[in-house]
């Protein structure tokens, strides 16, 4: 699954926040900060593993989980990517601005 697929849930954007704040987390204290079974929690983590946004390393019966930071680095230059793309757009759109207002200007003092 893709990483943005991924995070398009709410409750997997809330985990990722969590994860986020917190660096590291087991999936049991994940689990407590949500009002569902653990399953579905399990279930929510399981998408983000296969998705690279979080990773997960064993530590005896924990899983103990962190940010995968390849998964968040894709999801970061596809935003740079836009944010690149709506800035030149933003800066043609102020440069059409001010040449209109000038030829606006100069058509009053005509």
């Amino acid at each position: 699954m893709h990483a943005f697929a991924a995070v398009a849930d709410e409750t997997r954007r809330s985990i990722v926040l969590l994860v986020a704040k917190e660096g590291e987390l087991p999936a049991t204290e994940i689990c407590r900060n949500f009002q569902m079974s653990p399953a579905a929690v399990s279930q929510h983590l399981k998408i983000l593993r296969e998705a690279a946004v979080l990773q997960v390393k064993k530590d005896a019966q924990r899983r103990i989980y962190s940010l995968n930071p390849s998964g968040i680095q894709e999801m970061e230059t596809w935003l740079l990517e836009i944010r690149d793309l709506w800035n030149k757009r933003l800066d043609r759109l102020g440069t059409y601005l001010v040449k209109l207002k000038k030829e606006r200007t100069n058509e009053r003092r005509r």
